[in-house]
């Protein structure tokens, strides 16, 4: 045990177990050339989206003022999963993230599981990606002729092209569009502050408490609306993972990770807990509706000419954002698994720029299916493919929280040595986070229509999932195998 001992030292500097023995193959040939300024970025580019930007607005309509409850609760439950990976990166960074560490502490099987169910999530994700871009972009008069599809190929290829040039692309483009949105956002609250400080009249309706307590307080429809919307604002918070994914190809990933992850929880609370707690009180939750950002709602009301365009192009920067994380992400962790050889071998491949382009070719695959249902049914194309994101969101969740609660167990056992930095209150975070996961599917269910019919095809997924581990059960087996003889 006395290799595993980690000094002082070590423990405030967060750094890894010392002696750490699983080392995954997966992890070789990537250049550490992102930086702080990235993986900050990225961190806050992951915990804002289309779930905030476009989403808010009909979330506003259906629950009302409590909205900034399901926010503040879900953001809470997706710090614990970040934290939970956080500490299991600093344990061992590595590209292939919860994959590799579902390979450690669960061992093939569930690798295999972690990384189809992410790749579900990210695949479908894709297509909703480039059909809301595209979507977006005929806001427009000079797109508003241009089909929908090829829209959606073009947003597809931009984004495609700096993701195989090299990670250092890909961490500016993130960065440029992280950006944009933050500055969105504190444009609007420093507006929204001064709506209700000054009392000025927005769409003559004067900003302040009473629009919460005159239109049915905060809970005007009742407590179920709200409960019934967290599986949407769930589905607002995917990618807050991606920083611990990226954490592999950056200098130092123990200084920089624990500031980033630690800042998602004001981030959070700041940007979508204090966005619509304004928002409710510059005007009536009524006014709000699914089919307008209600950021927009609000400059409209105003009368600030361009507000609509410029709100527009920041969601249009949110849907790229989106697929460009997909498409980074889904590339490592394909690559993780194709080395051990649960995924296609050519998802292994790396190009010079030490970009495993075989998998974000196979990820972006998809998309071009996404091209072709953006062709035969533009305005179904959306829907149709976000519930089952969801699904994948919701398993990638829950098997991080199982890996870090396995990984707890074993530093119970003297097997494993926990960093400085951890994720508190385990094994009850585990646990409860995990009941949390359990609840939100219930509700999908309750929820009835698209929700119901996703759950009702939970069983379809679980006999691919185990029909394709009986497909490369073998050729899982023979990889171990080789590289024990080596």
């Amino acid at each position: 045990m006395s290799d595993r001992t980690m000094t002082a030292a070590d423990q405030l500097a967060g750094a890894p177990a010392k002696g750490t023995p699983h080392v995954d193959a997966g992890d070789a040939g990537y250049r550490k050339d992102l930086k702080s300024r990235h993986i900050n970025m990225i961190a806050i580019g992951g915990a804002i989206g289309t779930g905030l930007f476009l989403g808010a607005g009909g979330r506003l309509h259906d629950a009302g003022p409590s909205l900034f409850i399901a926010y503040a609760v879900c953001g809470v439950f997706a710090f614990f999963v970040v934290r939970a990976l956080g500490e299991l990166v600093l344990y061992r960074p590595s590209s292939g993230a919860f994959v590799s560490y579902a390979r450690e502490f669960m061992g093939e099987k569930g690798a295999y599981t972690a990384g189809w169910l992410y790749f579900l999530n990210w695949s479908t994700t894709t297509v909703a990606d480039i059909t809301a871009a595209a979507t977006y972009a005929h806001f427009w008069s000079m797109f508003t002729d241009v089909p929908q599809w090829v829209l959606a190929l073009v947003a597809l290829a931009v984004v495609l092209t700096a993701n195989l040039i090299s990670v250092k692309y890909f961490g500016e483009m993130e960065f440029w569009f992280s950006l944009v949105k933050v500055a969105a956002l504190v444009a609007f609250m420093l507006v929204g502050i001064y709506l209700i400080v000054t009392q000025h009249e927005v769409g003559g309706t004067t900003p302040g408490l009473a629009n919460i307590s005159e239109h049915g307080g905060v809970f005007p429809s009742g407590v179920m609306p709200m409960l019934l919307l967290v599986q949407g604002v769930v589905f607002a918070y995917a990618s807050v993972e991606l920083c611990g994914v990226a954490a592999g190809e950056t200098e130092n990933p123990h200084k920089v990770l624990p500031r980033a992850i630690n800042s998602i929880m004001w981030r959070v609370g700041v940007f979508y807990v204090g966005s619509v707690v304004l928002l409710a009180l510059i005007l009536p939750y009524t006014s709000y509706s699914a089919g307008q950002s209600p950021f927009v709602t609000v400059f409209d009301k105003l009368g600030i000419p361009g507000a609509a365009g410029i709100m527009n192009l920041v969601v249009l920067t949110a849907a790229l954002s989106s697929l460009n994380s997909g498409l980074y992400s889904t590339g490592r962790i394909l690559r993780s698994m194709s080395m051990s050889g649960s995924a296609p071998k050519f998802t292994g491949v790396m190009n010079k720029g030490g970009v495993p382009y075989g998998g974000v070719l196979f990820t972006a695959a998809f998309g071009i299916l996404g091209v072709g249902l953006n062709y035969l049914m533009p305005k179904d194309a959306f829907e149709l493919v976000i519930n089952f994101a969801s699904v994948g969101i919701l398993g990638t969740w829950a098997m991080i929280m199982i890996v870090s609660l396995l990984f707890w167990r074993s530093a119970r056992r003297g097997e494993v040595e926990r960093p400085g930095y951890h994720l508190p209150w385990a094994p009850y975070t585990q646990i409860v986070t995990l009941c949390f996961l359990a609840t939100v599917v219930v509700l999908m269910w309750l929820d009835g229509g698209i929700g119901r019919t996703t759950v009702a095809c939970l069983p379809l997924i679980a006999a691919a999932l185990v029909g394709g581990w009986f497909l490369v059960r073998r050729r899982v087996r023979a990889t171990a195998r080789a590289a024990g003889q080596e």
